[in-house]
């Protein structure tokens, strides 16, 4: 595990903080002090983001977190994650249930996304187009707007949260170029597989984020056999870093029914 970055902080329960594309463990700067009071709090690097190295072949970050897991002698652990790192939480569930006690997901339903909603897939193109040309400042501001969601200005989300996002995608892709592939390796039917999730799954949903995102999480909540959601009003993609305390309080709840 030399080539990837995490924290690891606190003691008890093990509960692993998963951050979304193209930021880094800092998104969860407000829950960690919040948790490591009572549990055993671990935030990696995903794979080519922040601290964590490039990947050098084809991999799958559910393997890279099982892999840490392992390492670190934890499970089964609370997995919780927002966006990217709620995929790769589910994915974790199914390809290893052993290592998955509960799940807490955000954003996100499972990794394999759709999208309909007009402004979700126009501001969707327009960072897609960003990166394929190699515009760093263009792709960090069409992700900033992403963190909008589709009701708001920048002048509604507090400019220290609009600072963090950016300096958290700016410095992971610093460590890219336009032309790369995509290294990651899809688990499959997972939308299908998700049925079998017998763990605990609660979803908390920024209550203004794009109605793609409140919606695969609240299919994929539908689909276990234990799962409920819960919105953050006033919020949109990283209720997380919005609105931290609402967020602790509820996540802090859920911990304790597990």
């Amino acid at each position: 595990m030399d080539d990837l970055f995490w924290l690891d902080t606190g003691s008890g329960r093990p509960l692993v903080l998963l951050h979304g594309g193209f930021l880094d463990h800092r998104m969860w700067d407000r829950q960690v002090p919040a948790f490591a009071t009572q549990y055993r709090v671990i935030a990696p690097d995903a794979r080519g983001h922040g601290r964590s190295a490039n990947a050098t072949g084809p991999f799958r970050p559910a393997d890279d977190v099982a892999g840490l897991l392992r390492h670190l002698g934890a499970g089964p652990v609370i997995l919780v994650g927002l966006s990217m790192g709620a995929a790769t939480a589910v994915d974790t569930a199914l390809e290893y249930p052993e290592l998955v006690g509960g799940l807490v997901v955000s954003g996100a339903g499972t990794s394999e996304p759709y999208y309909s909603d007009p402004w979700t897939v126009r501001t969707m193109g327009a960072w897609r187009a960003a990166m394929a040309s190699g515009d760093l400042d263009a792709c960090v501001e069409a992700f900033t707007l992403l963190a909008l969601g589709p009701y708001r200005g920048l002048d509604d989300i507090d400019a220290e949260v609009v600072r963090e996002l950016r300096d958290m995608k700016r410095g992971t892709l610093a460590k890219h170029t336009s032309g790369e592939g995509n290294p990651i390796v899809p688990v499959p039917d997972t939308w299908e597989r998700a049925a079998g999730i017998e763990v605990p799954v609660l979803a908390v949903n920024g209550g203004i984020d794009s109605p793609d995102n409140i919606g695969m999480a609240e299919r994929l909540v539908r689909t276990v056999k234990n799962g409920r959601a819960v919105s953050v009003d006033g919020a949109a993609h990283y209720p997380n870093m919005e609105r931290p305390d609402e967020f602790n309080e509820i996540v802090g709840s859920f911990l304790e029914t597990l």
